[in-house]
Order: C-alpha cells, then sequence, then structure tokens
C-alpha cells in the first residue's frame, strides 16, 4: 500500500511562493510517475507537472515558468515550487504516484492565493 502525505500548503498573496512537499511510504524512484494536480471548487481535477522515474517532467501550459516539480531522495519527497502565485492558482492541490499500474493519491492540500 502506497501513502502519500502532502504538506507546505497555506494562504499567500498575489505574487508570493509556496512550496508543497509530497512524502512517500516508498521509494520515490520505485514509482513510474509522480505529480501534483489541483482541483478548484466547482471545477475538475487538473494536471499541475508531473516527473517520470526517467526525471522528465511536465507541465501545465498555465504554470509553466513559474512552477517547478522536483525530487528529493534523500528525504523522499516530491515537491513542487510555486512562484508567482495568481488567485486562479488557488486550488486543493493533490499528490499522485503511479506503481504497480495502480494510482495511489494524497489527501490534498489548499492553497489560497488572496490579499
Amino acid at each position: 500500500q502506497v501513502q502519500l502525505v502532502e504538506s507546505g500548503g497555506g494562504l499567500v498573496q498575489p505574487g508570493g511562493s509556496l512550496r508543497l512537499s509530497c512524502a512517500a511510504s516508498g521509494s520515490i524512484f520505485s514509482f513510474s510517475a509522480m505529480g501534483w494536480y489541483r482541483q478548484a471548487p466547482g471545477k475538475q481535477r487538473d494536471m499541475v507537472a508531473t516527473i517520470t522515474n526517467g526525471g522528465s517532467t511536465n507541465y501545465a501550459d498555465s504554470v509553466k515558468g513559474r512552477f517547478t516539480i522536483s525530487r528529493d531522495g534523500a528525504k523522499n519527497t516530491v515537491n513542487l515550487q510555486m512562484n508567482s502565485l495568481k488567485p486562479e492558482d488557488t486550488a486543493v492541490y493533490s499528490c499522485n504516484a503511479w506503481f504497480g499500474g495502480l494510482s495511489y493519491w494524497g489527501q490534498g492540500s489548499q492553497v489560497t492565493v488572496s490579499s
């Protein structure tokens, strides 16, 4: 059973930064891919950023140049650095991992961008 625990969400002003972390119960390098997704109220869940086992990354067009996904093998975490945040980035951000053909999700972390 894979467990994912997110941390680092909160309230930030427009233009500010936040860093989300996702701690996994197994080695992050054992997952075929990991990623961050977000869901705003009344909207579907969308991909924000993904990283494969080989280190290839993919970003939603709306966050390119502002967000960076990375892995920390020492801490066994996948992180999402979010800069130049906008009110439209407000959402619940969830960590995702693919392992053994199955998809696993964390509980989600609220990010609110507001003045």
